[in-house]
């Protein structure tokens, strides 16, 4: 019997990608920059799966142009470039990598809060240029952490390894969610407030939603207009969580006082977008999940997604 035909739309881990080609026939695309969606749609013709990642648009028409296909396995959390509904009328098996990235993105939200707090971009490169002359008690003056009142915008499996973070460096917790978590509440003293109130309220915000039709754009002109003009915007959730324009906007109005992002609307952001001529701006490649051992280990949980839809099985992380 012939092997499965797989294609892989990027390079992963060695020891991951090894265990494809024990099982089947695969096809890798080896640059850095995504396939294109006709590259993607003609190279999946004829594959009984496929291993993708959130940079790659699997709508209806590859589908369809894809007929032997049997499953699909994204290494990321999110699926909202896959049309699930086609994947369901076609019966095929959608996997995704959900929670062995959560430490690693709650880690990196700290460091990205603590470098946009304390202006460490900043101070990195005005040390670099000459202008440093000697020790001065107004100079790149930020925000501390302990103290400062934290509000996080979904308090799911992320959104609750960055609230342990964040009182553990003595900060008062509000939190926003679709329901409450009142483990976490009694936990870590967090209290569950209205959007508009927690906005109104914090100093520093951090978003950790998926995006979905009621999260697009949830932080938008209106919100800034009520966000202290002190306040910090945090993003490790997804771009268009954001409105991009409103926080261009808001930023150089003085609406808020600075933003971190690691993810952007569009994705990635133009290199000669307004924002990153912005000091008060700082700016990511979309690397929150980016250490060595969890991108492994996300590697290995799609292969191990992609393996048992292949073999007939359920698959161990589903989408459905």
């Amino acid at each position: 019997m012939d092997k499965p035909k797989i294609l892989v739309t990027r390079r992963i881990t060695s020891s991951a990608l090894d265990r494809l080609h024990l099982e089947g026939q695969v096809v890798l695309w080896e640059e850095r920059v995504p396939p294109s969606y006709d590259q993607l749609v003609h190279m999946v013709k004829d594959c009984d799966g496929l291993l993708c990642l959130l940079t790659d648009t699997i709508d209806g028409d590859l589908i369809a142009a894809a007929s032997q296909l049997r499953v699909i396995s994204t290494m990321s959390v999110g699926f909202e470039h896959i049309d699930m509904e086609a994947c369901k009328k076609r019966g095929i098996q959608v996997g995704h990598t959900p929670g062995v990235l959560t430490e690693t993105t709650a880690d990196f939200t700290m460091a990205l809060m603590l470098s946009v707090s304390r202006r460490i971009p900043e101070a990195v490169l005005f040390a670099r240029s000459g202008e440093w002359k000697t020790w001065d008690p107004g100079l790149l003056l930020g925000q501390d952490l302990h103290g400062a009142v934290v509000g996080i915008v979904g308090m799911g499996r992320i959104g609750q390894a960055v609230a342990r973070r964040i009182y553990a460096f003595g900060s008062q917790l509000l939190y926003h969610d679709v329901s409450r978590v009142k483990d976490i509440e009694k936990e870590l003293n967090a209290e569950a407030v209205a959007l508009d109130e927690l906005l109104r309220r914090v100093d520093i915000i951090t978003l950790h939603v998926p995006l979905t039709e009621r999260t697009y754009r949830m932080i938008s002109d209106p919100q800034f207009e009520i966000m202290k003009p002190s306040s910090l915007l945090i993003n490790t959730s997804r771009g268009p969580v954001v409105d991009t324009d409103a926080l261009l906007q808001a930023l150089r109005e003085g609406k808020i006082a600075a933003a971190g992002l690691d993810v952007t609307d569009p994705e990635p952001l133009p290199n000669n977008h307004p924002l990153y001529e912005l000091p008060n701006c700082l700016i990511t490649p979309h690397i929150a999940s980016a250490g060595t051992a969890t991108r492994a280990k996300m590697a290995h949980m799609a292969v191990d997604n992609l393996l048992a839809g292949l073999h007939g099985k359920s698959l161990p992380h589903p989408v459905m």
